[in-house]
């Protein structure tokens, strides 16, 4: 087992806790970014911290914010991220950070006060290569808290356990991710062709390379939904197309759950072709109807009227956009080979 010098038992008075760096891949992040910068540097930790921004070309305040911060605080480092894109931007941190400990936050993610303490005892009990907890999708529109209730049931995405809950353990990838940095360097960091589905394609290498990837229930970090079917679409669109594209690169990592929506568009598609001809085509898009209208009055129970009349079209739009992203995307994305 991979350990740090002191038993994560100890009171934290009598042990040393090993440095973090925090890297947070910033853009367009003017509103959230003092308040998501501010709770890290007010972690419960007693260790050193130290946030390093890497600030993609934005088009509101979002640099000024960082530099002021910086300015203000040590602690906080600021580096370019000429490109704008998350895997050059988590990069660029990881290479300008300097401590053994690696945490990725993103530029408006909400830490619970124990989140990184809870991380380095996990990392020393576990010796785990990366350790990450829930995706806490909490709303504040009506549409928002029906997308957070749809991200937080497996009929809306799978039995991911980072998405529904679940006990603590082994796990394929896991939300944000708190790193050794051996793993980091072994793996060569985020692969920066994956615009989408970098952190699932980095998870597989660790785990490929002999690293373990722990799921830890008490590292939960608020995430806001997006706010309007338009928003979600593209969101989900892009998840299903980069996700098509680690499936090529990475062979072996498809299975049902990834399958289901590309499945479902398919069969909807074929059932409406057909259905001039052979009316009970309609059979298979009134039954998914049907289905996810059923999983909404079970999903929602507990919910507002508001919120619930809303969840038919949120699993539709999740689905359909994944499923119809992964049918459509290009081969000209395929990974070019590594040198």
């Amino acid at each position: 087992m991979k350990q740090f010098p002191d038993s994560p038992h100890a009171p934290a008075e009598t042990r040393s806790w090993p440095p973090i760096s925090v890297i947070m891949p910033v853009l367009n992040e003017e509103r959230h970014l003092r308040e998501a910068v501010d709770q890290v540097l007010a972690q419960s930790y007693p260790g050193e911290i130290e946030v390093v921004l890497a600030v993609g070309p934005s088009h509101d305040r979002t640099q000024e914010v960082a530099d002021a911060i910086a300015a203000a605080d040590r602690r906080v480092t600021v580096v370019a991220n000429p490109t704008g894109r998350t895997p050059n931007a988590l990069n660029a941190a990881i290479a300008a950070s300097r401590n053994g400990i690696v945490a990725r936050v993103d530029g408006h993610a909400m830490l619970p006060a124990d989140y990184l303490r809870v991380a380095v005892e996990t990392l020393e009990e576990t010796g785990a290569d990366n350790v990450g907890g829930v995706m806490a999708a909490e709303g504040v529109s009506v549409f928002e808290r029906a997308v957070a209730c749809a991200m937080t049931s497996k009929i809306g995405v799978g039995a991911a356990a980072f998405h529904v809950g679940g006990t603590a353990g082994p796990a394929d990838t896991v939300y944000l991710g708190v790193f050794r940095r051996s793993a980091l360097d072994r793996v060569g960091g985020y692969d920066e062709h994956f615009q989408r589905a970098q952190d699932w394609e980095m998870n597989h290498r660790i785990r490929r390379t002999g690293g373990l990837v722990w799921f830890q229930p008490r590292m939960r970090v608020s995430y806001r939904p997006r706010p309007n079917v338009k928003a979600l679409a593209k969101q989900y669109f892009h998840y299903g197309r980069w996700r098509r594209v680690v499936s090529r690169t990475h062979e072996g990592t498809i299975n049902l759950r990834y399958l289901a929506p590309p499945a479902a568009v398919l069969a909807m598609a074929l059932g409406l072709l057909v259905s001039p001809f052979f009316p009970l085509g309609l059979v298979i898009p009134g039954g998914y109807a049907l289905a996810i209208v059923g999983g909404s009055v079970l999903t929602g129970s507990g919910q507002p009227v508001a919120v619930k009349i809303r969840l038919p079209l949120v699993y539709a739009t999740m689905h359909l956009s994944w499923g119809w992203g992964f049918l459509t995307s290009p081969r000209g994305l395929a990974r070019p080979p590594r040198p």
